[in-house]
């Protein structure tokens, strides 16, 4: 009589955790009873280390502080700020967010989703993306207006380091104003993006960024249309300042270099 013994389990292998980073940072801005805008949620985590600013009037102030190198290949990083119902929030960074090659070369996300209360204010004004040779990072940015918000918002992007090619970036922005949708475009640089850098999109240039201001006030008196900066193929910064079909105006700057990039931006936010 033969007997069968039962077999043993496999052991089971060790689980791997996944490549990359995830971190998400929330802040929320809320008007006390005397109208001044308060912190009641003021969460990092991760690579996003938020400091309080000292306020200016009622505005309440964040600076983000980069914790540690981000984003890298596999990273999936988030920021949700939200300025409620008759608040004044103002969002910047100490430094410039630099997009790195991972271990895997896998793609990192970015994403920014940004809320803005009736009668309330938001500034997000961080320092520039640095797109890293090697580097592949798709971003998206998510604004939601109600009817009376306002908004500025500043966007750079660098095209690689100096001396370097530029990595991948995908970065798509999206503005909604009471669920209207007041912008949706989509850009695309770097390896896999076919005639990113010839004269009809960049002509050469390595910094691109945009300005958006919108509020009730553009609904009486629309931005006009206007040339920022050099005459096109001279090699300067140049843009353009224009309506949207909406309360809203947007400038659109390239330029070969972070420097002029920030100049001609500045230029158009002050009119």
């Amino acid at each position: 009589m033969t007997r069968t013994l039962p077999r043993r389990a496999a052991p089971q292998a060790p689980a791997v955790p996944a490549a990359g980073l995830r971190a998400t940072a929330r802040i929320v801005a809320r008007a006390d009873h005397g109208g001044t805008s308060r912190l009641p949620v003021l969460e990092g985590g991760g690579p996003f280390a938020l400091r309080r600013v000292q306020s200016h009037a009622d505005q309440a102030r964040v600076c983000l502080v980069g914790a540690m190198s981000a984003p890298l290949g596999g990273d999936r990083l988030r920021i949700e700020a939200t300025a409620e119902a008759g608040t004044s929030l103002r969002i910047t960074a100490a430094a410039a967010t630099v997009a790195l090659p991972g271990r895997t070369g896998e793609l990192a996300t970015y994403d920014v989703h940004l809320t803005v209360g009736d009668g309330a204010r938001l500034e997000w004004l961080p320092e520039p993306l640095i797109s890293a040779e090697g580097s592949d990072l798709r971003m998206t940015t998510t604004i939601d207006l109600a009817p009376t918000a306002r908004l500025v918002f500043r966007e750079e992007q660098i095209l690689g380091r100096s001396g370097e090619h530029t990595g991948a970036l995908r970065s798509r922005l999206t503005v909604r104003q009471a669920g209207r949708v007041l912008l949706d475009q989509e850009t695309a640089y770097g390896p896999g993006a076919p005639g990113w850098d010839t004269s009809a999109v960049l002509g050469g240039h390595r910094a691109v960024g945009q300005f958006l201001v919108a509020g009730p006030e553009f609904t009486d008196q629309p931005a006009e249309v206007r040339l920022l900066g050099g005459a096109a193929g001279d090699g300067a910064a140049q843009g353009v300042l224009a309506p949207l079909a909406g309360p809203a105006a947007l400038a659109t700057v390239i330029a070969p270099d972070g420097l002029s990039l920030r100049r001609l931006l500045e230029q158009a936010a002050a009119g």
